[in-house]
């Protein structure tokens, strides 16, 4: 009897690690960076992974939903406005970034009344990868009024924005020519090159 005893605990042992070791694998690859970040900012792995569990089950009850075709195209266009404006003013630029970023967040469903680590928290869910583009941004936004920001911080912050927008769209570069093109300026790298010792352009 002792023997069937340790057995069965030790089969119960093996799944349960097996388990967690499947949980521990899923919100890796869901959470992507930001699963080593929460590890980092809690005092163990199980309460770091009982948070991202907990950040699943917030955004399972909203009613996160993609855009609709001529959304997209809105916004899209919207974006090129903003980055052609970029060139001539770029820290409204970068503000008109931070809120049409946030309106498409509104429109795909993410509350925005909550504060800005409530909104991060939300999207790590499904955009785990791209939160530190949306962090960076985020810092250089708020250093706009102050005039504290470089106008290379401020085309880094417009960079980092892209990374979000394109990802909260649904929608990635078409072609090598799109891709290789400044998502602050809209210029290829080629003349990106050439423009370098002046990010902004002028």
């Amino acid at each position: 009897m002792a023997v069937i005893v340790v057995v069965v605990v030790a089969i119960a042992a093996v799944a349960y690690l097996a388990l967690r070791h499947q949980l521990r694998s899923r919100l890796r690859e869901r959470f992507g960076p930001e699963y080593e970040r929460t590890l980092a900012g809690q005092k163990n792995r199980g309460a770091a992974e009982q948070e991202l569990l907990a950040r699943e089950e917030r955004v399972a009850e909203l009613d996160i939903r993609p855009l609709a075709p001529e959304s997209r195209q809105t916004y899209a266009a919207r974006w090129t406005e903003v980055q052609e404006r970029f060139v001539d003013a770029p820290g409204f630029a970068v503000t008109e970034a931070d809120q049409l970023v946030t309106v498409v967040m509104a429109e795909r469903g993410y509350p925005i009344e909550d504060d800005f680590e409530q909104r991060v928290s939300d999207l790590s869910v499904g955009h785990g990868d791209t939160l530190d583009h949306y962090r960076q941004a985020h810092e250089i936004s708020g250093r706009v009024a102050t005039k504290k920001a470089s106008t290379e911080e401020l085309r880094q912050a417009m960079v980092h924005y892209r990374s979000l927008f394109e990802e909260l769209l649904g929608e990635s570069p078409t072609n090598d020519r799109a891709s290789r093109r400044d998502p602050a300026t809209g210029r290829d790298d080629q003349d990106e090159r050439t423009s370098r010792r002046d990010p902004g352009g002028r």
